[in-house]
Parts: structure tokens; C-alpha cells; sequence
């Protein structure tokens, strides 16, 4: 569908350019499709991720399920942008999809089998009360995601109701009534990156990972992006826990 329907309408290349932090990234992993465990579901047979059982035991090599009869190979394409609309808002919070990609979604791709948009609004505090998100949503999803729970308005592109009244979807969150231009809470995992130093000796990459869970502990994946002209010494990693060192395995 490209740049006709669907969520892809929304990719500007010149918006997302010019937010504060952007990244894509490809993921591929093997999933199984048929297992030798009788509890377990097997999912329908798609033609288009079909693997015979010779290359499927191939893969299986590297697999930790040993149980494990045939192999599929799960490919997801991810896009994640920041945009910081409380400082170019003027303090303001509320925001909307043309604000941020300067479009709207006017349909699904025909292709897609699910075409959803999540917007979370999980209340802080007496917040709840002081949103409003527009138009209402076609449905509302709770999950809980470390260990917090979640509320995420769910607008479905399939569904015909969606565009009853307009020919665009411009999901808008505004707040009811005026906020003070206090700094936006702080998640429970959130990271800090800064460089120290000068020079191939003392320059470094310091990132800082808080964790300000009273007691839970989450499982982290740093990625880090570095320009191409920057050379990394493996041998100089450092992780520090709580003021003691942790040799990398």
C-alpha cells in the first residue's frame, strides 16, 4: 500500500526526520508452528510461511524447544518515534495525529488482516477524568506492562463504524480544562546517555539505566547507536550496579 492507505500514510519522511528520536529496526526469529506436546494449540498452516519438515529439523538445531516438529520464521518490522509535543506545544499537552505527521488515516491497507491504532490512556492519579480523546474509540484494551496497569483506547481501521461520520481518523487527546507546564512524570524505566571525557584515551559513552520500581526488577536490552567514524574498545566495557562492578560474561 505504501503511501496510500494504512498506517504507512502516516511515515512523512520529513516529520519524522525532525522529531526528537527516531529508529527502525528488523527483527527475525524463529517461532514453532508444530509441536509433538498434545496441550498445545497448533496455529492454521499459512501457505506463505510454510516450511517443509527436512529444513524445519535444520533449524531446529539452533531452537531451544525440543519438542519442536516444524519451524516458521517471524519477521517484524518496527518504526519507533519520539516527539516531544510538550516543548513545542508551549507547555501544552495535548496532541493529535496531524500535529505530529501533518496527515490523518483516511482507510486500511486492503492488504492487512489487522490495522489497529493504540493510544494509551492509562489515568495518573485524578487524571482520568481530565482527558478527552477523540473520536471515541472503537474499543478499550487493558494489559498490565511492568507491572503497571494499562488502558489503551483502541481505534480498528477494519471496522466500518470507524469512518461513519468522517472520511479521516485524526485521533486528538486533549485535556478539559487548562495544565500547569510542570514537567511530564517520569516512566518506571528510563535511561540517560552523555559522553565524558576527550580523545581516544579518556573520551567514553556513559548511559545510566534507572529502575524506579519499589521492588520489581526488569529484564533490559540496551542497543546502542554510535556514529560510524566512532571507535568502540570492547575490553573497556564497564557495568556498575548499584556502585559495584558486573563483569560481562
Amino acid at each position: 500500500c505504501s503511501l496510500q492507505a494504512g498506517l504507512a500514510v502516516l511515515l512523512k519522511a520529513e516529520r519524522l526526520f525532525h522529531s526528537s528520536y527516531h529508529s527502525q529496526a528488523v527483527h527475525i526469529r524463529p517461532i514453532c508452528r508444530v509441536s509433538s506436546r498434545p496441550a498445545l494449540n497448533v496455529p492454521t498452516e499459512n501457505p506463505h510461511w510454510k516450511v517443509t519438515h527436512r529444513f524445519a529439523q535444520l533449524c531446529c538445531r539452533g531452537f531451544s524447544d525440543a519438542s519442536c516438529l516444524a519451524v516458521s520464521w517471524e519477521l517484524r518490522q518496527t518504526l519507533t518515534v519520539v516527539f516531544d509535543v510538550f516543548s513545542s506545544g508551549q507547555g501544552k499537552k495535548d496532541w493529535s495525529l496531524f500535529k505530529m505527521f501533518s496527515r490523518t488515516l483516511t482507510d486500511a491497507c486492503p492488504l492487512a488482516s489487522q490495522s489497529k491504532v493504540y493510544v494509551d490512556i492509562s489515568p495518573k492519579n485524578k487524571e482520568k477524568e481530565l482527558l478527552e480523546v477523540t473520536p471515541p474509540p472503537t474499543s478499550v484494551h487493558e494489559a498490565v506492562v511492568q507491572g503497571d496497569k494499562k488502558t489503551y483506547a483502541v481505534y480498528d481501521l477494519l471496522s466500518p463504524s470507524l469512518f461513519n461520520t468522517s472520511r479521516s481518523l485524526n485521533v486528538q487527546l486533549k485535556w478539559k480544562r487548562p495544565q500547569d507546564s510542570s514537567e511530564m512524570p517520569i516512566p518506571v524505566l528510563h535511561a540517560q546517555r552523555y559522553v565524558g571525557g576527550y580523545g581516544l584515551q579518556t573520551g567514553e559513552i556513559c548511559t545510566l539505566i534507572y529502575n524506579t520500581h519499589p521492588y520489581r526488577a526488569f529484564p533490559v536490552i540496551l542497543l546502542e547507536t554510535v556514529p560510524w567514524y566512532l571507535r568502540l574498545y570492547v575490553h573497556t566495557l564497564t557495568i556498575i550496579t548499584k556502585g559495584k562492578e558486573n563483569k560481562p560474561s
